[in-house]
This record gives structure tokens, sequence and C-alpha cells, in this order.
């Protein structure tokens, strides 16, 4: 069974809390603290499988979460860090947040693993909190909370061409004579209901990407039938071929259909819409009218506008092969690469509408002032935010002045060249 889109819940692991004890041994009177630290929570990553082509490893199965740190022990014992949990899916698979849509992850192009939630950061021991004026700290750091999300997965196929149009006018057969693909051909609408792809092989090494788009209706980008399903398809596409039955064998006109069509594509998301487009006129060996040749027809409405027009029979192949090298001519001056999706959502920012409390306070030391931020929201963001990357480092700057901290240090008397202290993260202030 194929299968495209499917809602999971995944959740990263929960940090291992700090073990408070302390050294008891014979012969050694006041034995310090000694208690290990809590291991880190295991990591939620997808990561692409070039072997599945179908997302229904997730149909049955809907709850995912990666591995829990286990606690800290005696002697400075460090607890087990969780196990990652890798989550399999074909290319092509969007990984967007339930609610609100957005994209967090686009498993194509060059992105073939990515960590979406991050394991909590395990506690420290009570061994890390012994200072000259409390040498019998009993008091030991709780693990990180683990991060979870609720999310849809959506597998946009990924192929340098779309061939688009209503149902029955030949799209699959176009793409059995072109390609190595088999799909299944009938005299009936909606014959092909999941999208087939095949490689359209020229010799010399020049080829394309062909995929074979379930006939699309009116209402199509409103959701009427399968509309949104077969249009979410397209979205990779570089190029479309517009397969339209010239002959009018259903009696429907080639030109009204090709508006029709468009106005979908439009109304779903215009960008689609903007795509370079050509239209295989297809059926023609069954043209027996004596009056205006429809191909002549489509060629006045739309090769003004830049949108070549040719003639063929999937049937007979006639008019194919000038078809396809066009294309491919058309495919070398194109963008490389398959369509990506940015990232909208990021999970670790969060923390930026959580209500945990915070402090900011100043600190005289021998080398001047220093200002101490601390609390469960910086705790937190630190446990989740990779500073030595860029993205990391642009959301800990975000962070600071989303949250006021920067407002507040300033409101402390902060200047230029100052010190900030953020439990193990120490840095100067400028502005």
């Amino acid at each position: 069974m194929f299968a495209d889109r499917a809602k999971i819940y995944i959740r990263s692991g929960k940090g291992g809390d700090g073990h408070c004890s302390f050294r008891r041994e014979l012969y050694v009177a006041n034995g310090g603290p000694d208690g290990g630290n809590g291991g880190k929570g295991g990591d939620l990553i997808f990561e692409v499988d070039k072997g599945l082509n179908t997302l229904v490893d997730f149909r049955h199965k809907r709850k995912f979460a990666a591995g829990d740190g286990k606690e800290g022990g005696k002697r400075r014992c460090h607890g087990k860090d969780g196990e990652d949990l890798v989550l399999k899916v074909p290319e092509g698979t969007v990984i967007k947040e339930a609610k609100s849509g957005k994209v967090i992850a686009d498993m194509s192009g060059e992105n073939r693993r990515q960590i979406v939630l991050k394991g909590g950061k395990g506690g420290l021991g009570n061994q890390h909190f012994a200072t000259a004026t409390m040498q019998v700290p009993k008091y030991a750091q709780p693990g990180q909370p683990f991060q979870e999300l609720e999310v849809c997965l959506e597998l946009k196929v990924i192929a340098d061409v779309g061939l688009i149009g209503f149902p029955n006018v030949g799209k699959s057969t176009l793409l059995s004579r072109v390609t190595n693909a088999d799909p299944k051909i009938a005299n009936y609408h909606f014959t092909t209901l999941n999208p087939n792809l095949g490689v359209v092989d020229l010799g010399d090494g020049q080829g394309f990407v062909m995929a074979d788009i379930p006939g699309l209706i009116e209402g199509a980008s409103e959701g009427v039938g399968l509309g949104h399903e077969f249009l979410r398809h397209i979205e990779r596409t570089k190029m479309m071929i517009h397969v339209v039955d010239a002959a009018g064998t259903e009696g429907r006109d080639p030109v009204d259909d090709i508006e029709k069509i468009n106005a979908e594509l439009s109304a779903y998301n215009p960008e689609i819409a903007k795509r370079p487009q050509v239209i295989a006129a297809n059926k023609t060996d069954l043209i027996y009218a004596e009056d205006e040749s429809p191909v002549d027809r489509l060629k006045a409405a739309y090769e003004p506008k830049g949108i070549r027009v040719f003639p063929i029979s999937g049937v007979s192949g006639k008019g194919i092969k000038e078809l396809l090298y066009y294309v491919n001519d058309q495919l070398k001056n194109l963008e490389e690469g398959p369509v990506v999706f940015e990232q909208e959502f990021f999970p670790e920012e969060e923390l930026l509408y959580e209500d945990l409390p915070y402090t900011v306070t100043k600190e005289e030391t021998k080398d001047g002032e220093m200002y101490v931020v601390e609390g469960p929201k910086i705790e937190k963001m630190l446990g989740y935010t990779n500073l030595d990357s860029e993205k990391g480092f642009a959301f800990f700057q975000n962070f600071m002045k989303n949250t006021g901290i920067l407002d507040e240090l300033e409101q402390a008397g902060i200047q230029e060249g100052d010190t900030v202290k953020m439990y193990g993260l120490q840095f100067d202030y400028y502005k």
C-alpha cells in the first residue's frame, strides 16, 4: 500500500538526574561529595533510507521516544546516556509541526540526517556544588526534561518534470512509453491514484526524472476529490508537461482544460503556477475534425505566451522524441537540484514562550563587576542550544533579546566589555 502522509508523536530522551552522595571509606573521616552526573537523553533523529518509497511504517505505530539518560551514581559514576532513536524515512519526506503546518525538516537534497529533537542534558552530581563555604552540598541537579512534538510527515515526490492534466488524457501511457515505469493503465478515470516515477534516458548521459501526477479536477485546490494529495507532489518539480486530450474524446475543450488546471495550480500555490510549462497535445491520432485544428488553437493561445505546444500520440509515439529533447534542453537552463523546503519551525524556539523563571544579578569580583544570569529558563536554553553552530548562536542572540534578558542587564547597569556569566558560559557584553 502506498502511503504518503502520516501524523506521529515524537519525543527526545530526558536527561538523567545528578546523584547526591558522599565518600565513605575506612580511615577517611570526612569524605567529600562524590555524586556522579546523570546521562544525556537520547536524540530523536530522522534519516533518509533510499530503500524506502512510502511512509507505511508510520501508519500503525504512531508514538516514538528516544531513551532517557540514567541517574548518576556514587563514587563519581556517570549515568549511562539514553539511546538515540533514528527514524528512517524515504527521500523527499517533509516533516512539519502538526498545529502550525510549519516545516521542521525536509529530508531531501543534501539533508540525509537531521536531529529534530535534542535529548536533555544530564544533571550535575553534588560533587560540582562543593565550595569553600559549602563543603557538604546536599543538592544534585535534576536532568533536563525531554522535548516532545506532534508532527506530520508528508512524502513529496522528487522529480524534475511532472505530468499534469485531467484524468484519462494519457499521462500514464506517455510515462510508460518514455521511461522504465510500469504504471497501471485503463480507460477510466483515476486509474492512477499514486504518483509514478520513471527515468527518461536520452543517451549520452542525458535524461531526467519524470513523475505521473494523478489526474486533477476542478476544485482540487480546495481539496475536492483527492486534490491536495495530488497537488502536493507537484511542489518539487522544476517543470511541468501539461498533457491534454487534443481530440476532445470526452467532449471537453483542450484550451478550456488547460485554463482550469492552471487555475487550480494558482489557487493551491502561485509559485508552482509560475514554473515553466510545455503542452503535450495528446491523442492527435484520433483527431478527425474538418474545422479548425485543435492543435492550431492551442498554439495560437499559448505559444505567444512562451509555452511550446507539441502534438503527440502516446499510442504511436509520434512527436514524443521532439518533446523530450525540448524538455531536456529547458532543464539545463534551470536551477540544479530538487526544490528543498526551508526550515520554518525550530523546536528549541518554544523555550522563548515557556514561562520559566530566571534572575539577573550583579556580583563584585576581584577583576571588577560580573553579571550573573541564572534560573530554569537559562538552564533549559543552554541544554538545547549548540553555540558552536551558526544557527545555534543566532538562536542564542534572539533568546537574549526576545526574553528581555538584555533589557534587564542594561537596567542593572551593564557596560560594554563587562562579563556575563550563565552557569558554565562566560562572555563579554557588546552591543
